[in-house]
């Protein structure tokens, strides 16, 4: 355990979003896929060292309560990171595929019986 671990998060999530609560677009859900761009753009500002651990991640296809579970911050704070990410062109945000067709009922009645012997 570090000592910033110890004495609690060094820099409080308030901190991270520069006050703000609310994301600036509606982009984002639990299960959006977020990837960072590669090469970033020549113009983009240098990111602060949050939205760089966030680029780190998402090197590869990440999800974003995947990534809140990997920054150890709350999936609110975390989306009005993305929607910074998102407006400078350094990631990519791309929604759930929508489900087609009809569920398959005799998979489905197969993992509800599994749940019920849990």
């Amino acid at each position: 355990m570090s000592v910033g671990d110890e004495a609690g998060r060094l820099v409080r999530p308030f901190t991270l979003t520069g006050g703000r609560t609310r994301p600036s677009r509606a982009d984002f859900t639990l299960i959006t896929t977020v990837t960072a761009v590669d090469p970033p753009p020549e113009r983009a500002a240098r990111p602060q060292p949050e939205h760089t651990r966030i680029l780190r991640l998402c090197a590869r296809p990440l999800a974003v309560a995947e990534l809140a579970a990997h920054l150890d911050l709350p999936v609110s704070v975390v989306v009005i990171m993305l929607c910074d990410l998102l407006e400078a062109g350094l990631i990519t945000a791309r929604p759930p595929r929508p489900v087609t067709g009809t569920p398959d009922l005799d998979l489905l009645e197969k993992v509800r019986d599994g749940l019920g012997r849990i």
